[in-house]
């Protein structure tokens, strides 16, 4: 008896540390596996979405496109497209920031008239701002409203060759850093020379140009798209004059292209009347859609290049280059 009450109380003994080193080697086992759990699943598809832009060709009046005419590929893989919906009706929310240059000649007020009839065109759901761009940032003349009389008050002259020439592309980005965030789209329309001796040096040169990069990379991670018309700055330095206008327009078209709006100008000067670019902008604004497809998630937020293709004769969908897909975490 006594033999079995020693035995019973050497196995309790014996069993509390063995228990206390089970308990420490599952603890070491778990540590490593619970970090592993909170790191990004790049095989995660995740949701991106982007806005589209639907263009007839050859006067072609715009038909209703549906969900399976559209292909979206990621280098060369077609991706599955989750939703396509017409961004009209309780969807057609817009904010339009319309940014003048602040150094542009002051003959730009002969197309307030046709800045004016072009905000009034626009539905009730759009919101309307104005800005004026210098010194790399935009000074707010108008923030944002639904009231398009009072936003079309705010246009004034602009300053001209006396403010100095800085970066229209700083301004950019500037706007929209502090805009903030929305379920609407946020588009802008940009009037400017394109003239940037802080990023483009002597040429203006757009494919060297920081400011420009960054702010093309910051418009597609924001769902920004930017359109733009160009025209003369004021002064010696804004007259159009050969390879460096050149450029100044090339940047304007490249910020366009990546971002999915459109860049407007006519030969090296200023167009005599904006009416018809105002116009295809309002074309382009009634006839977009909101796109969402599945990508490959990322190890973390990133850029990645995607085409949005059609298969209807005489369509073209204008999108930004680059989509801005998550990690799926």
């Amino acid at each position: 008896m006594r033999n079995q009450k020693m035995g019973r109380r050497l196995i309790k003994e014996n069993l509390i540390p063995f228990g206390a080193m089970l308990g420490l080697l599952f603890a070491m086992i778990s540590v490593p596996t619970s970090s592993w759990a909170h790191k990004p699943d790049s095989s995660t598809e995740v949701p991106v979405h982007m806005v589209v832009t639907v263009k007839a060709r050859h006067g072609a009046q715009v038909p209703v496109v549906a969900a399976n005419d559209v292909r979206v590929y990621q280098r060369d893989k077609q991706d599955t497209v989750t939703s396509w919906l017409p961004l009209q009706g309780n969807r057609a929310g817009l904010q339009l920031f319309i940014l003048i240059d602040d150094t542009s000649r002051d003959s730009v007020a002969l197309q307030f008239k046709s800045i004016e009839k072009f905000i009034d065109q626009q539905p009730a759901t759009t919101a309307v701002g104005i800005g004026y761009m210098r010194n790399g940032m935009v000074a707010t003349a108008q923030e944002l409203t639904p009231d398009h009389a009072l936003a079309e008050k705010a246009l004034r002259l602009p300053i001209g060759a006396a403010v100095g020439f800085t970066s229209p592309y700083l301004a950019l980005s500037d706007l929209m850093k502090k805009w903030p965030e929305t379920q609407d789209r946020r588009e802008i329309l940009m009037i400017t020379s394109g003239i940037d001796p802080l990023g483009g040096g002597f040429s203006n040169d757009p494919y060297d140009n920081p400011y420009l990069e960054a702010a093309s990379n910051q418009a597609q991670r924001g769902g920004f798209i930017i359109y733009s018309i160009y025209t003369t700055g004021a002064g010696v330095r804004g007259r159009g004059r050969g390879f460096r206008t050149a450029f100044q327009q090339a940047g304007l078209d490249l910020l366009s292209q990546k971002t999915g709006g459109e860049t407007y100008y006519l030969g090296l000067g200023s167009p005599v009347d904006f009416t018809p670019y105002l116009d295809d902008v309002s074309y382009c604004l009634k006839h977009q859609y909101e796109l969402v497809f599945l990508a490959k998630g990322a190890k973390k937020p990133t850029l990645e290049p995607v085409k949005v293709k059609t298969e209807m004769p005489n369509m073209g969908l204008t999108t930004a280059e680059d989509g801005y897909v998550g990690t799926g975490i």
